[in-house]
């Protein structure tokens, strides 16, 4: 991480990060409540493909279709060139260069784009005024990858406060416009909580704190959140490619929240009508998104360490929806019983990379079998995760089209 990242690194005052049951999930602060519903988002959890057409296809119609869309790009996630060692050639990575790829492509799909010229070389331009003009003039915002501490740093003001141009795009959005984003671009359109760095195992074993830290490893968090528009739950990203479904859990139990929405990569949630009694959500692309259900859940501190049990979790895939407000899957695929016989063999290193996601799917297609599990490769302590099939659990679809709903897990010492 760069010096100049690092220097701008702030831990919040501290908060109890560490609880022995379940809460309910708070209430949205009243700024955010009290919004206005309208809009859509398009969260993606990264990892996301030139070629995907369903979901560039999907955030320019949201904005009002080819040739009438009109994109905002937001970079400042990214490096400023001065960071990035291939400025100037064709293998760059920062602001600039992100914002001209990402309006080169969207133009490719039918929009018209631009970038709004806001890093971290140019802070002060979130406050211009020329630039709050330029967000009045458009009907959608895509935000790039990176560091999505860089939009906390850059778009929000001492306490908490948006930025003028992020005050702008607030509003755009409660007028009905779409704001989409992949990597830290969807993640910093989460509410208080938000994560801001960490790994499942790390987090499992220390548990979360309040701030963002050097130690890459360590599970921190904001606890004013990001932006704030996403209000059902808890987001993740890059979530079975990074194997970040134990620090999910860990976050939400130490922070009282109830649900988790963990976005696979070159995958997307489509919210529409946000804010709204009519708010709907479905998932676009390759994989899938993932609901951590911790209503019923317990986590306990022992001579183990720390354990989680009761939480179900949810996987939907390409065309599925999902209804907020009463939990419910809603889905049109076939009931799938499974054919394989017998059970899924304990794997080792479960929050490596698509190995628990590839575990759960594995036994949604047993015939004949309701358990699985999966240790930690770290030692001292180990972990072990347990998936259970009850009465409850029904598997619909196949392959990467595979949908279930109310599979049982829990974590804890080995």
């Amino acid at each position: 991480m760069s010096a100049r990242l690092s220097s701008l690194r702030v831990v919040p005052a501290l908060l109890c990060a560490a609880t022995v049951a379940i809460g309910p999930m708070a209430v949205p602060d009243q700024a955010h409540a009290a919004r206005r519903p309208g809009g859509s988002l398009v969260l993606v959890g990264g990892g996301l493909s030139d070629d995907n057409a369903a979901v560039y296809d999907d955030i320019v119609r949201l904005a009002g279709g080819s040739g009438r869309a009109r994109i905002g790009i937001v970079t400042a996630a990214a490096s400023v060139p001065a960071e990035d060692p291939d400025a100037g050639t064709p293998d760059c990575n920062n602001s600039v260069c992100n914002g001209d790829y990402y309006a080169a492509l969207f133009q490719r799909y039918g929009a018209q784009a631009e970038w709004i010229p806001i890093d971290l070389d140019h802070v002060a331009a979130a406050d211009d005024p020329a630039v709050v003009a330029q967000i009045n003039r458009l009907s959608g915002f895509f935000f790039g990858g990176g560091d999505q501490y860089r939009y906390v740093t850059t778009m929000k003001r001492a306490g908490g406060a948006d930025s003028a141009a992020l005050a702008a795009i607030r509003a755009r959005l409660h007028a009905g416009a779409v704001v989409a984003g992949t990597s830290a671009g969807a993640q910093i359109q989460a509410g208080r909580d938000m994560v801001s760095g960490g790994e499942s195992y790390e987090g499992l074993r220390d548990g979360s704190a309040p701030g963002y830290f050097d130690d890459a490893t360590k599970l921190g968090y904001l606890p004013d959140g990001g932006f704030g528009f996403f209000q059902a739950g808890l987001l993740d990203t890059h979530f079975s490619h990074r194997g970040r479904w134990g620090r999910s859990a860990r976050l939400a139990a130490d922070t009282g929240h109830d649900r988790v929405f963990g976005l696979d990569q070159d995958t997307a949630l489509e919210v529409t009508g946000v804010g709204g009694r009519h708010e709907s959500m479905r998932v676009l692309g390759a994989s899938g998104v993932h609901v951590l259900d911790l209503r019923r859940a317990e986590a306990r501190t022992g001579e183990d360490g720390w354990s989680i049990s009761g939480v179900r979790w949810t996987r939907l895939s390409d065309g599925d929806g999902y209804d907020a407000r009463v939990w419910r899957l809603r889905t049109g695929k076939p009931v799938y019983r499974g054919t394989a016989p017998g059970c899924p063999a304990a794997v080792a290193d479960v929050f490596g990379r698509e190995v628990l996601s590839t575990l759960a799917g594995d036994l949604a297609g047993r015939r004949d079998c309701r358990t699985a599990a999966g240790r930690t490769s770290e030692q001292h302590p180990a972990f072990v995760v347990d998936l259970r099939r009850d009465q409850r659990f029904t598997a619909y679809g196949v392959g990467s089209a595979a949908t279930y709903r109310g599979l049982r897990v829990s974590i804890h010492g080995a």
